[in-house]
């Protein structure tokens, strides 16, 4: 049985990241873009991150260019934008495709084990995916889903 934790992953220093070493956390990754109307959940997710760490509770970010061109900086520039403008110090990782045949490993995984409202095709960025502590994809959230209202279902998924 395939999870999270079998897979790896660019950061976005370039250091290659075994995907594993979360595990016993819940994970919550996210495609993202630094010009896009839903990039001020930038914010909403360092929240989260900040509120739940100390519990278990990892965000992991992943750049993505795929809709209308809005992540077009190279890693230095993301990081750089999403430090200096929401304070993310939750992992981020290098650009990747989220659909298509050229989609990470990652990706092509998630959309298989969790469906969207028009099948499993990312449909834009700020996609959500929250994995349980045993690396199991437990939902799926749309764009404008946004990281507040997560919340409860990463509390659920804490130990207490």
């Amino acid at each position: 049985m395939t999870t999270v934790h079998d897979f790896s992953a660019t950061s976005i220093d370039g250091i290659e990241r075994q995907l594993v070493d979360y595990k016993g956390k819940v994970v919550l990754v996210v495609n993202t873009a630094s010009q896009c109307g839903f990039t001020g959940q930038y914010k909403g997710l360092e929240e989260l991150y900040r509120t739940y760490a100390g519990r278990g509770l990892i965000v992991l970010g992943f750049p993505c260019d795929q809709f209308g061109h809005q992540e077009p900086g190279d890693e230095e520039e993301i990081a750089t934008f999403c430090e200096r403008n929401f304070g993310v110090t939750f992992p981020l990782f290098a650009k990747i495709d989220v659909n298509g045949p050229d989609a990470h490993p990652l990706y092509q995984w998630l959309r298989s084990e969790k469906s969207g409202l028009v099948g499993d095709k990312i449909r834009w960025n700020f996609t959500k995916f929250l994995i349980d502590t045993d690396g199991n994809v437990v939902q799926r959230y749309g764009s404008k889903t946004t990281p507040r209202q997560i919340a409860d279902d990463i509390e659920a998924l804490l130990p207490a």
